[in-house]
């Protein structure tokens, strides 16, 4: 999803010369002065974000001034330092919102060391300064792996660096505003259905081309809708190339090394083995040694009691599900836009699946301590100990498509030699792949198993891989949250987060492996709360699971061990899911006089929920203060609304005439039923950008003359293109103009001033 951040502020401070105290001004005035700076720093307006812009330590001067005179060696506790003494032969950065890029900067690294076997500095941009990039040696490299969020923008753990490279006044530490000794590489991560795809990683490219930079093959680009390892495929093997010439290194000196030491341990759990807890303090409270409360976050995620229902149901193809998750007596707070982070379990097949294949099914309840022989390169992903079972069902990402790397990786340790050409095959040939994992959306286990000839139906129906565990730790991604639009508005509902989610499941084309005919793909996350809001309709939740169907068949869907680590997420009858808050600057504006347009059809109308009840909270405050007529001068809210037909999937179709009278009629909802019975003028469907263009009389002019805000949420793939298009086209014959100039142009203003905003998947 996207999501757009404010800009941090920079913070300068005087020089230190190392210089005593001027005379008649003693140590305590000093301290004390600094202290009242402190005060006013923290109590300014987002004063806490205020960052010492990366090229900037608190020692050194503001912008413009002269530099301080630059030392003759490294501070030895900076990064550059550590390139030099600990012989690394690159630093890798990363700029990362959900761990993706952090994941391809480890890729990168690892690699190096296994073609080369040079070892690298895996860096967070937000922890170093970049004032001494002018201090790496030309015979070392930087990596920078860069992830493009929102409209374009750089990672919130990227920004102060881009903030410091991009100032046309640059100054490192040598006293020079160029980077000729620099060797860099650039990868970035992004999303083509976005207009600046990809904008972080080109900015930095050009700004270091221009500072003199000298750039190791071409720049990266992954494209999450084609598959960023496709990307990352095409362009490494000339990198490759072009590293080892540059830095005169050579191929095959590395070799194939352990990120991580595995021991088994015994089979008898204590309060200090973890089964699926997702942090120190949540196992003290699964095993009874502290209470639920403290700071919730992604760390720390807080077990909340919930409750659901079940939307709509459509012939078993399409479900949509309504859940309340429960935050009262706890410090979590959210506001209308957030996201709210839902953390799954993965499938019991899914589970039984990697078991099987690498033949721990006998030992699924044997501990083992996983430690980390190269913490720099490869901190150990997950809390442990923990067993065989805990790892796969909680900890590792089990449900991802399996790569073409991953493939070519583990071929190795193939059963047979008819197993071995599989894989390598697949990781060698990209139309192979694409043709049969690709397209058949094979996660890792179920292409093993195909690969031996077994059943995919069956996950106990596997040849033993003989896999260390270590090198699966090392391949597959850590379990992450899946993130949702917060359906709902605290001002109304101040002690429960609701969230409205669409199950997904979809048929694949033909597969090969699959006997030439079509699977059934299931969405984790939201097929976990199906599986929650159908054990609260049907299942006794103190026992076991309600087994609808099973995974990867036609008529079987997943099912999920929800009782949780000691099954703590079962108390009193009433099921508790882990959740986090994560803030977002998708809001409404504060002044009530400004009109809103808000686009959101299927499940994209769910932000667009909570901010009509955020209205009607206010609504009701204002008339108790003001009278009936306290909303006279409010400004519009049009809602458009787009569904296949009215009676099938129209979400919360009972609420919205209830808000609209609360609101007196500021509330105008426009709504598109794709396949119901109306049509436009040459017999096609009606969908949400038509309602857009035929209420542009009254759009325009909010727009234009009354600073109306705009936001869309849903599909970014084709919907929020067609809807910016009608849009742009809209302005533009009001201007008179063209469609770039005057249309797409507006719409960028717009984005600029945060007046069009964007909440958009694909």
């Amino acid at each position: 999803m996207s999501a757009s951040f404010n800009a941090k502020e920079q913070q300068t401070s005087v020089p230190d010369t190392g210089d005593a105290p001027a005379s008649g001004i003693n140590a305590n005035t000093v301290v004390l002065g600094l202290l009242v700076l402190a005060v006013i720093y923290f109590l300014m307006p987002g004063g806490k974000k205020n960052k010492v812009p990366s090229g900037l330590n608190a020692g050194q001067g503001q912008r413009g001034a002269a530099p301080k005179a630059a030392a003759e060696d490294d501070d030895e506790d900076s990064w550059t330092a550590k390139l030099k003494s600990q012989d690394k032969k690159a630093a890798v950065f990363f700029g990362s919102q959900t761990g993706t890029a952090q994941e391809y900067a480890l890729k990168w690294a690892k690699e190096a060391r296994s073609k080369f076997g040079v070892s690298s500095l895996v860096l967070d941009p937000e922890q170093v300064e970049f004032n001494n990039l002018d201090r790496v040696p030309n015979s070392k490299a930087v990596v920078f792996v860069m992830a493009s969020y929102g409209e374009g923008e750089p990672t919130d753990n990227a920004e102060a660096m881009m903030e410091f490279l991009l100032d046309e006044d640059v100054q490192f530490s040598h006293g020079g505003s160029r980077l000729d000794n620099l060797n860099y590489v650039i990868f970035g991560l992004g999303n083509t259905t976005y207009a600046k795809y990809n904008e972080v990683a080109r900015k930095l490219d050009a700004r270091l081309e221009e500072l003199g930079a000298n750039r190791i093959g071409g720049r990266g680009e992954g494209d999450e809708i084609a598959g960023s390892e496709k990307g990352y495929m095409e362009w490494k093997e000339r990198m490759w190339s072009e590293f080892a010439d540059r830095l005169e290194l050579e191929a095959g000196a590395g070799a194939d090394i352990a990120d991580f030491s595995v021991t088994e341990i015994g089979r008898e759990t204590d309060n200090n083995t973890y089964l699926g807890e997702l942090s120190e303090h949540a196992l003290k409270v699964s095993t009874g040694r502290a209470p639920a409360r403290g700071i919730f976050d992604a760390k720390n995620p807080y077990p909340s009691p919930v409750i659901a229902r079940e939307l709509f149901a459509l012939d078993g193809e399409r479900n949509c599900v309504h859940l309340e998750f429960d935050i009262s007596g706890t410090n979590i707070s959210y506001s209308a836009g957030d996201h709210i982070a839902i953390w799954p379990s993965n499938p019991d097949m899914a589970v039984e699946r990697f078991l099987s294949v690498l033949g721990l099914a006998d030992k699924r309840d044997v501990i083992v301590d996983v430690k980390a022989l190269d913490p720099t390169l490869a901190a150990v992903p997950f809390p442990n100990p923990s067993t065989y079972e805990a790892i796969f069902r909680n900890y590792l990402e089990l449900s991802a498509l399996a790569s073409r790397q991953t493939l070519a990786t583990l071929a190795q340790f193939a059963p047979t030699p008819q197993a071995r050409a599989i894989l390598e095959r697949w990781g060698s040939d990209p139309e192979v792949y694409d043709r049969e994992v690709d397209k058949a959306r094979l996660r890792p286990a179920e292409a093993l198993q195909l690969a031996t000839g077994n059943d995919p139906s069956n996950p106990k129906d596997a040849a033993v891989w003989p896999i260390p565990l270590d090198r699966i730790i090392s391949l597959l991604p850590r379990q992450k949250p899946r993130y949702y639009s917060i359906s709902s508005s605290s001002k109304m509902y101040p002690t429960t987060v609701h969230v409205t989610a669409v199950v997904l499941k979809y048929q694949t084309p033909e597969s090969k492996m699959h006997g030439d005919q079509p699977r059934w793909v299931y969405g984790m996350g939201s097929n976990f709360l199906q599986s929650v809001q159908e054990n609260l309709r049907y299942g006794d939740l103190a026992g076991a699971n309600t087994t609808i169907r099973l995974e990867g068949m036609p008529t079987q869907t997943p099912t999920y061990r929800l009782k949780g680590p000691r099954d703590a997420h079962v108390q009193g009858n009433v099921l508790r899911v882990p959740i986090h808050i994560r803030r977002s600057t998708f809001r409404l504006p504060a002044n009530t006089k400004v009109p809103v347009i808000m686009i959101g059809p299927g499940t994209g109308v769910a932000p667009f929920r909570g901010f009509v009840q955020e209205r009607v909270a206010m609504a009701r405050s204002a008339k108790q203060r003001k009278g009936d007529a306290a909303l006279a001068d409010w400004g519009d809210m049009f809602l458009f609304y787009g569904c296949r037909r009215e009676d099938e999937d129209f979400l919360y179709r009972d609420e919205w005439p209830q808000y609209a009278a609360e609101l007196d009629g500021k509330l105008k909802i426009h709504t598109a039923f794709s396949r119901g019975p109306e049509r436009k003028p040459d017999g096609s469907k009606i969908y949400v950008q038509d309602l857009i263009w035929n209420a542009r009389d009254a759009l325009v002019p909010a727009i234009l003359h009354h600073g109306a805000f705009i936001y869309i949420c849903g599909d970014a793939k084709s919907m929020a293109k067609e809807v910016e298009r009608c849009l742009a086209q809209m302005l533009a014959d009001y201007r008179g103009g063209t469609l770039e100039a005057e249309g797409y142009e507006e719409l960028k203003n717009l984005k600029d001033k945060k007046r069009f905003q964007t909440d958009v998947w694909s």
